[in-house]
């Protein structure tokens, strides 16, 4: 398959649901937009950061996606308490799919719909946007290669301070508060780098300052891995929010820091390696390693999943890492 893949854009209401039809609509040698789901009559709770640009596009109700033809690939990105219920309808029709995340406040039917995926090799890609981030995957594989020695505590956080009043009603809608919502990032970035099972998980739920008393939009939980201790924070009243998130790995031969963990605003994405003893052709000592300056969030996953779609390159998803991420994130939340 050489033409772009007829793509239909399942919904308006989720947090990434503009950033990522941005990015869809600047990748049109990969993907043809055939229709977007207005999904804003839905009673799902939402918040959004900014309104996703249809300029040009045609917008469609639910029953009308339902009959359209010839779709290739669909992107779920309706509010996440719907995300599942989307995901099913379409495969159970054999449509490869990209679907936002978290994947529901339960193993089911998360669980089934990856076993369904996994027996008939179908694409279900979750978003996972960090997985596309080059300083991460440098962090994954140096402590993969044993450049770290044994890693021994890792600390991660994601916050923001988005301000919107509606933010933290939000965020109660959720057992795990926003631990749940951006938490399965965090689970996601430091699964590779922890050794051994998971042993115990102990969350740590408040309100962040101004918010509300039990709104759960300040998190934290303290993981123990047989061989590592993790740390993962999340708030919703942190200043500098993007630019102030972090990951910081510390291993018996180094510490890897990386902060922030993405950057848009037109600066180099670095990271600072501190090591003991030199390892992986670094020597003893501190450096920066520069990834440069990023351009989309979204692209690098986006474009993995056309190539695959069109042939030209295997579908190499890890599906017992995905299902992994999202048991780790309810434990890690204390929903289960």
């Amino acid at each position: 398959m050489t033409r772009p893949l007829r793509t239909l854009f399942w919904g308006l209401t989720h947090e990434h649901a503009a950033g990522k039809l941005a990015s869809l609509r600047k990748l049109q040698h990969d993907f043809e937009i055939v229709a977007v789901v207005d999904d804003r009559a839905r009673t799902a709770s939402r918040h959004l950061n900014e309104v996703a640009d249809t300029t040009g596009l045609r917008l469609v109700s639910e029953s009308e996606a339902d009959e359209l033809e010839g779709i290739d690939v669909v992107f779920v990105e309706t509010a996440n308490a719907g995300l599942m219920e989307i995901a099913a309808k379409f495969i159970a029709k054999g449509v490869p799919l990209h679907c936002d995340k978290p994947c529901g406040e339960a193993m089911e039917p998360y669980r089934s719909l990856v076993e369904k995926c996994r027996a008939a090799n179908l694409p279900f890609q979750i978003g996972y946007m960090y997985r596309g981030n080059p300083a991460l995957q440098f962090a994954w594989k140096f402590a993969a290669d044993g450049g770290l020695g044994e890693v021994a505590f890792i600390e991660a956080d994601m916050n923001h301070d988005y301000g919107e009043p509606n933010y933290p009603g939000y965020i109660a809608s959720f057992k795990g508060g926003i631990l749940y919502n951006l938490g399965c990032h965090l689970v996601d970035m430091v699964l590779p780098m922890a050794r051994g099972e998971l042993r115990e998980a102990h969350p740590f739920f408040g309100a962040a300052p101004g918010d509300p008393v039990g709104c759960r939009t300040a998190a934290a939980s303290y993981l123990r891995f047989a061989g590592t201790d993790v740390l993962l924070r999340t708030s919703s009243r942190m200043p500098g929010g993007i630019l102030c998130r972090r990951l910081r790995v510390d291993g018996t031969n180094g510490t890897l820091d990386l902060c922030p963990i993405e950057r848009f605003d037109g600066g180099e994405l670095k990271l600072a390696l501190t090591l003991k003893n030199a390892a992986a052709g670094y020597a003893s000592g501190r450096h920066e390693v520069n990834f440069g300056v990023q351009s989309d969030r979204y692209a690098p996953q986006l474009v993995e999943l056309a190539a695959v779609l069109r042939g030209e390159r295997p579908n190499g998803q890890d599906y017992d890492r995905d299902l992994s991420v999202h048991e780790l994130t309810l434990k890690a939340c204390g929903i289960i």
